[in-house]
């Protein structure tokens, strides 16, 4: 299968959009499918208002049209809701083609917690992009009873999946972490004010505070918080060495739809500690982690729990399970008449 993915967040990103989207392209890719990325790097573009690591995509009707012409898709997923997005809803449209989209992000609590905007005001625009959709794509049950309150649907599950070669308990801690007063608790993602950081940096549980990541927030709260120890981005084993060092990861977002950080943690044999919000209610319902409105009872209770159930839980999720679901999702375009409007319909304006 021939497969169109449209989104706005991708490389040089770091964050779980593009996570899960790179391992999901890669197993498929795999299989044999054909996977081609629209991407924010094809076109011009410029750094998002206080996110410059966000490229915003200029792409017009014609330049979104003669990249889906020239790749004359099987089926068409658009991922993110940004200018991308819109442009290859628009043409799918026009074009009377099905498509699929995702709901990655809490996009109006996001711009919420940006603007200072209730999130009310956003939620008839994410209802108005995802309506034409054949299925919307979410992580887990919470978001899909969220969406179903907004009148959003139909939906469709799609989890997410750890690569367990990588994310594994058997490995030696940092250096730094031999020097650091027990107990080490981990947070890991972007550094920017929708994650709740500082929830995490303010609590008064002892040991020391580690942040992996990086972002627009991360020189505020180095100079806010110095007692916490702040890594800069890490990847590959050196990520998974801080996740199996901790003693336990503090995930303090209130605006996540899943969190795939906390099952890289847990397949590292690392327990939770979080708010009760979605994400944590569906990663750690069957243990792994304890959810509580105050984050030092959450992180006492945590450290409590065996790592060897933790390990077992993450290592639950995995990639395969979570293409297969993301195939069966798709909305093929089946009709030759379909197929041939993509190569010989004249590009909108």
């Amino acid at each position: 299968m021939k497969i169109a993915l449209v989104t706005d967040a991708w490389h040089p990103q770091v964050n779980g959009v593009v996570r899960t989207l790179g391992a999901v392209i890669a197993e498929l890719r795999s299989r044999g499918h054909e996977v081609e990325v629209i991407s924010p790097d094809l076109f011009r573009s410029i750094p998002a208002p206080s996110y410059p690591e966000i490229r915003l995509a200029f792409a017009g009707g014609r330049a979104m049209a003669a990249r889906l012409e020239q790749i004359r898709p099987d089926t068409i997923h658009i991922a993110t809701e940004g200018p991308l997005g819109w442009s290859a809803r628009r043409f799918c449209l026009r074009r009377k083609l099905p498509f699929t989209t995702a709901y990655h992000t809490q996009f109006p609590d996001y711009m919420a917690r940006r603007c200072g905007i209730s999130a009310g005001w956003f939620w008839p625009l994410i209802r108005r992009f995802h309506a034409p959709a054949t299925r919307t794509m979410v992580s887990t049950g919470t978001i899909r009873e969220q969406l179903r309150q907004q009148r959003i649907g139909p939906l469709h599950h799609w989890s997410r999946g750890v690569e367990s070669k990588t994310f594994h308990p058997n490995l030696p801690p940092p250096d730094l972490f031999f020097d650091l007063p027990r107990p080490i608790q981990l947070y890991v993602g972007r550094v920017a004010v929708e994650k709740n950081i500082e929830a995490f940096l303010a609590n008064c549980h002892p040991g020391t505070k580690v942040v992996v990541g990086d972002g627009p927030a991360l020189d505020r709260l180095r100079a806010e918080f110095p007692d916490a120890r702040f890594l800069g981005r890490r990847g590959g084993d050196e990520l998974a060495a801080c996740y199996a060092g901790a003693d336990v990861f503090v995930f303090p977002s209130r605006t996540d739809t899943f969190g795939l950080v906390m099952i890289e943690a847990l397949a590292c044999g690392t327990p939770v500690a979080a708010f009760p919000v979605p994400g944590p209610l569906d990663v750690l319902e069957g243990g792994g982690g304890v959810m509580a409105e105050d984050l030092e009872d959450a992180i006492a209770g945590a450290l409590g729990l065996d790592r060897d159930i933790c390990q077992r839980i993450g290592r639950a999720f995995t990639w395969e399970a979570s293409a297969d679901q993301f195939l069966t999702g798709l909305a093929p375009i089946l009709s030759d008449a379909s197929r041939s409007v993509l190569s010989h319909h004249p590009a909108p304006g």
